[in-house]
């Protein structure tokens, strides 16, 4: 990512260029500093690109490719889905001269571990690893210490990160629990963005992926949460949900007002 696009991403979130990032090596104040922006960086994301499957419903195809990534999240003022949202964000924490990795993830189902590849978070090395994660819906507004075994307290609920069971944590893997329950499963494996592509694929084509059942579009407010699922809005302000139905009309004026996301054709769901 170069410096125009840097500017411009920063922009979209609406935030100024951090410090550069202190090396390991220096000492511990430099490297609080990186925290204070990484974190500020985070949840400047979460509220400022929705997390959303638009495309999807929309007959848009969804390539994960940096350049049509940055076109769609930061020229067209769109959101995205895990591998959109991290994979470009990854790029922009490179870009300000973070070590970052891409790690794959196998999300919890009735506590259950679904399949590989089933999302993407991020790895990034400071003084310590962290994880980060911009597009898990409704997760932590920071970053979260990967070594770390005991809570971790975030604005979002209590966090752990723990060992996974049997031969899984043997092999490194990590479980990340959000109040007792279990999000995701973290590998330790490093991976490439074009290694998430075929599992892009199924998801975006699948009649069994939770992401063409319905149209999505979701982000973090200051006070709670908004999110527009097919035809309902849904705002929850201090942990109080209200919902409304909305009609064609109200719904592309609810999009545009609440994500920012002009449509000329709204997303239709499977046999609509």
């Amino acid at each position: 990512m170069d410096e125009s696009q840097i500017t411009r991403y920063l922009e979209r979130i609406g935030m100024p260029r951090p410090p550069e990032p202190a090396e390991p090596a220096e000492p511990a104040e430099p490297a609080e500093l990186d925290v204070r922006s990484l974190r500020a960086l985070q949840l400047a994301h979460l509220r400022t690109v929705p997390f959303e499957n638009l495309s999807i419903h929309l007959g848009e195809p969804i390539t994960l490719d940096p350049g049509a990534l940055f076109d769609k999240v930061v020229g067209r003022r769109r959101g995205g889905f895990c591998y959109e949202l991290n994979g470009l964000f990854a790029e922009l924490l490179t870009g300000l001269g973070h070590r970052v990795t891409l790690l794959a993830a196998r999300v919890f189902d009735d506590g259950t571990p679904g399949p590989l590849f089933d999302h993407m978070a991020l790895r990034v090395d400071l003084d310590e690893p962290w994880l980060v994660d911009v597009a898990f819906g409704d997760f932590t507004d920071g970053p979260l210490r990967l070594d770390e075994r005991a809570d971790q307290r975030d604005a979002a609920g209590v966090f752990r990160i723990v060992p996974a069971p049997g031969d899984h944590g043997d092999l490194g893997d990590l479980d990340v629990l959000r109040e007792g329950e279990p999000r995701y499963r973290l590998t330790a494996r490093p991976y490439e963005l074009a290694d998430f592509v075929p599992t892009c694929w199924w998801q975006e084509t699948s009649p069994r992926s939770n992401f063409t059942t319905s149209p999505v579009c979701s982000i973090r407010t200051d006070q709670g949460r908004t999110t527009i699922s097919d035809h309902r809005l849904v705002r929850t302000v201090r942990g109080e949900r209200v919902e409304r139905v909305l009609d064609d009309t109200e719904l592309r004026a609810a999009y545009l007002d609440h994500f920012g996301i002009a449509l000329d054709t709204l997303p239709s769901s499977p046999g609509a």
